[in-house]
């Protein structure tokens, strides 16, 4: 898990990835260091699963990908099967080319959770 983190963040305008359980801890990180991991992947927890509910009221299809943009960053999360894929990026990346990346790192890692 930790090499497709590293690889993912070799993306230019991605600063850090992690992969968080749906209770908000922490499994995988790869984190720039002024990000904090235990506040990140309880922030992350804490979105998907308060837009998963409103996925369901709304009696939409299951939840995707959320993406969360502020001043200073955005914040991509993504279900993973195995958790929640958090990366943080610069606030002007690419974002098509960040969605690729993810959609590339996400199916590494089903792939890694698959038995034998």
């Amino acid at each position: 898990m930790y090499k497709i983190l590293e690889e993912l963040n070799k993306t230019v305008g991605i600063n850090g990835s992690m992969i968080v359980g749906q209770d908000g801890i922490v499994i995988a990180a790869d984190l720039n260091s002024a990000l904090q991991d235990e506040a990140v992947g309880a922030l992350a927890a804490s979105i998907v699963s308060t837009a998963k509910k409103s996925m369901e009221r709304l009696s939409k299809e299951d939840l995707k990908q959320i993406t969360v943009e502020a001043t200073k960053g955005k914040l991509f999360l993504t279900d993973v099967g195995i958790g929640i894929l958090a990366v943080a990026t610069d606030p002007e990346v690419n974002v098509g080319l960040v969605r690729l990346e993810i959609r590339n790192a996400a199916e590494k890692l089903k792939l890694v959770q698959k038995p034998a």
